[in-house]
């Protein structure tokens, strides 16, 4: 897998876009060579800004392509989805396109480029998507695996990996085995010894066990390691597969013997300058749309403009999070609850303002004054923070830094709304923490338009 911002991607991910890139700009530079001939074309792209221009198409093609997730295959169900996905890429690739070479006449290369170029571009791409599907369940290509371990926490990784062709890992002779621990020793002592002489051979182990004392073959364990056989524990696969630290299992060493989680003032003084930077630059972006919201949340239920909530900050104080009023004035006269899918408290307006986030937007007054970062894990009330705390184990280690507008947890998970959800969301926060660094709030700040133009994740 490749790390980029401290994010770990598949391989096999990685190189879809960049295969995805050459194939753009390579039908667009055949159609140019089409169009223009040979003569013409060199000219056009060399002295015309020809290339600058194919490299645009290539960028908008690669951006919409990414936010219609046809990069993370783990979201597309079906071929024909894949497919569809194409079609809507191709199809909104046109139309900007076609809306610059209007309003912009300078940066088209000629006329009939773009015609043969997109006629040329759906063709490849259909053809290649067709092929990539194909290649990715390659043997040949594929990393032999075998998981060393029974019970439900093997079990899931065998599923995981066998559901998730883009890690390019094939589990092998892997048996859910029933047997005492002394007996089950002894069967993966035997195991490894065939798998020391298997051909095929086998590249990697991961160690799946609930509990290793009395049951680990260490020494056989070993002698492959030095053989060149790569030996991983499954929560750091399960980490890098997932982008979460599953809670299932963690234990304080994990946290005493690992990288990350350092909290380090130079890094927070720097992260908060940025949030600072953004949450300006966003508030008179957004100053023109000022009195329009105004108006609609007037207009939708009699209250206030705004919404004052306590929400616990970082080391655990209380501060008020600002927020444009979603909700009628009654939603809480029977108490603090969570909001639910649906949620009839909600007004016509407000949810519109969730699902666009716009309800959200003066929480940028937070960041300015510093009670939050722009991205950071989501603020809890404190009337729910006790029960978690006591529910869910390292659960206060989120308020080791400020609270975010955005955050790990709300791009890659959504809204908790039950204790499991919020469990989940919690394993993405501590990812985060022990990750953080200002390329990965980027990261997050890039797919954070994203949720938003999907309108995910909000109730």
């Amino acid at each position: 897998m490749i790390r980029f911002l401290n994010v770990y991607y598949p391989t096999r991910t990685v190189i879809l876009p960049l295969c995805e890139a050459i194939l753009v700009a390579s039908c667009f530079f055949i159609a140019t060579l089409i169009a223009m001939g040979t003569g013409d074309a060199y000219i056009a792209l060399n002295y015309e800004r020809g290339w600058w221009e194919i490299g645009g198409v290539t960028a908008i093609t690669l951006i919409l392509s990414y936010y219609f997730d046809l990069y993370e295959p783990q979201l597309v169900s079906s071929r024909f989805d894949v497919f569809f996905r194409v079609l809507l890429v191709l199809a909104f690739d046109c139309f900007i396109t076609s809306a610059l070479m209007y309003f912009f006449p300078e940066v088209g290369i000629a006329k009939n480029v773009p015609l043969i170029g997109f006629l040329l571009l759906t063709l490849a791409l259909i053809a290649w998507r067709r092929a990539y599907d194909w290649i990715v369940w390659l043997s040949f290509f594929r990393e032999r695996v075998y998981v060393i371990g029974s019970g439900e926490t093997a079990r899931a990784t065998v599923e995981l990996l066998r559901t998730r062709p883009d890690v390019g890992m094939e589990v092998v002779d892997w048996e859910d085995i029933q047997y005492e621990q002394a007996i089950r020793r002894q069967y993966w002592v035997n195991q490894l010894e065939k798998i020391s002489t298997a051909r095929p051979e086998i590249h990697r182990i991961i160690v799946a066990m609930d509990l290793q004392r009395g049951e680990l073959p260490v020494q056989e364990l070993l002698d492959l390691r030095f053989r060149g056989v790569i030996v991983e524990e499954v929560g750091s696969l399960r980490e890098r597969l997932s982008g979460k630290i599953p809670l299932d299992g963690l234990r304080p060493s994990n946290f005493l013997y690992s990288e990350g989680f350092r909290v380090r003032p130079s890094q927070q003084l720097l992260r908060q300058l940025v949030s600072i930077l953004a949450a300006g630059v966003g508030l008179l972006l957004f100053a023109p749309f000022f009195p329009f919201v105004v108006l609609a949340v007037r207009l939708s239920s009699p209250g206030p403009i705004f919404f004052k909530q306590i929400r616990v900050g970082v080391g655990g104080r209380n501060f008020a999070v600002l927020k444009f009023r979603s909700m009628r004035t009654d939603a809480e006269v029977a108490g603090a609850q969570w909001a639910t899918k649906n949620d009839p408290r909600v007004t016509p307006i407000g949810r519109f303002m969730r699902k666009t986030r716009i309800d959200e937007i003066p929480q940028l007054w937070n960041v300015l004054k510093g009670d939050m970062g722009f991205v950071g894990p989501r603020p809890e009330r404190p009337e729910f923070v006790p029960m978690l705390a006591e529910q869910l184990p390292f659960y206060n280690l989120r308020h080791l830094i400020r609270p975010g507008l955005t955050g790990w947890a709300q791009v890659r998970y959504g809204y908790g709304a039950t204790l499991a959800e919020t469990k989940e969301k919690l394993e993405y926060d501590l990812y985060y923490i022990k990750h953080m660094s200002l390329g990965l709030d980027l990261l997050i700040m890039f797919e954070t338009i994203k949720i938003i133009l999907r309108r995910r994740g909000a109730q």
